[in-house]
């Protein structure tokens, strides 16, 4: 009788054991070996578990190398282009679609079709497209632009996309002024132009993702609040502008967390997109700790930059779930 009270009482928390042992197992322990691994001198093939001196000395040297600083710009560049980009194309496409066009099903699966595909896919089929021989360069042929150009006097369009190793719009100046140390630098502070294509196919397949996020909020949206607004003579263009687009903050919210979890985490598009990328410039921290790991054999240094990684990642989702679990209970 007892037995089975104390089943009954505890019945919710055997349930979830097995799950909560799991997680600790395979989430928080490997994290935390991954932290461990971070702080040693575990460099080579033979194992080195001895620890460093100072502890952080993993992370300084890392942060030091201009490849994982170039990983550092590339993630941030990526990131702002990545979002803004799929942020207001998908805006637009569900704007559209909520207008009640002909043909709305039609568009709506074919906008959201590339959701579908996996990165591997994207990226191969974009690192064609966007071949400076065999790619979209062909077109500024076919269509007679180069031979506009040139009859103009002026330089055919042959853009090195992917294999272009420029940064454009520098900002060490300006960082050096701000921040003194922006001198120790060793990388170009701007935009590289190999990171725009990655940008725009990453667009291709997530503004469908977008597009349906804010067709849902649009959908739950009262008819009557539309009615109320033109009543008092906000034209279309007001309404969405001053009305609609406001309402649709939460969904603009919880849809730019879960891109920049997806841009921070990025690794299989951009891997058979471009690779590395000339000059690093398509190089991502998920990369570096595929290669530390797996080719250079350098252990702590693929533990630490994937505890940076979970670090970036923690410092946006962990307050977005406050902040929802905060609501949920008021």
């Amino acid at each position: 009788m007892i037995h089975t009270r104390w089943l009954s009482r505890h019945k919710g928390i055997l349930i979830l054991l097995p799950s909560l042992l799991l997680t600790a197992i395979f989430i928080y322990a490997f994290i935390g070996t991954s932290f461990f691994f971070s702080l040693t001198n575990w460099r080579t093939l033979a194992v080195d578990l001895s620890l460093r001196d100072p502890l952080w000395q993993t992370y300084a040297d890392m942060l030091a190398m201009p490849r994982f600083q170039a990983d550092l710009r590339n993630t941030l560049v990526f990131t702002v282009l990545f979002i803004g980009l799929a942020i207001s194309i998908g805006l637009g496409l569900a704007i559209l679609l909520d207008r009640q066009i002909a043909g709305k099903g039609f568009f709506r699966n074919t906008f959201l079709f590339p959701y579908a595909l996996s990165f591997i896919v994207t990226g191969v089929v974009w690192r064609w497209i966007f071949n400076p021989e065999t790619g979209i360069n062909l077109f500024f042929n076919f269509l007679g632009i180069n031979r506009a150009l040139e009859a103009a006097g002026m330089d055919p369009l042959a853009p090195g996309w992917t294999t272009d190793p420029a940064v454009v719009l520098s900002v060490n100046q300006l960082l050096s002024q701000i921040w003194p140390g922006g001198m120790t630098f060793q990388i170009e502070w701007g935009i590289p132009v190999a990171l725009i294509p990655v940008a725009i196919a990453a667009t291709w397949q997530l503004s469908g993702f977008v597009m349906a996020m804010y067709l849902g909020g649009l959908g739950s949206i009262s008819p009557q609040i539309r009615d109320a607004a033109r009543i008092d003579g906000a034209g279309e263009l007001r309404l969405y502008r001053s009305v609609i687009i406001p309402m649709l903050n939460p969904i603009t919210i919880s849809t730019v967390i879960i891109l920049l979890h997806v841009s921070l985490k990025i690794f299989d598009l951009v891997f058979a997109m471009s690779g590395v990328g000339p000059g690093f410039a398509t190089d991502v921290p998920a990369i570096f700790v595929f290669e530390m790991m797996f080719k250079a054999a350098r252990y702590n240094l693929g533990a630490a930059a994937s505890i940076v990684m979970l670090v970036a990642s923690s410092l946006i989702i962990v307050p977005y779930l406050v902040h929802t679990f905060k609501n949920r209970e008021s």
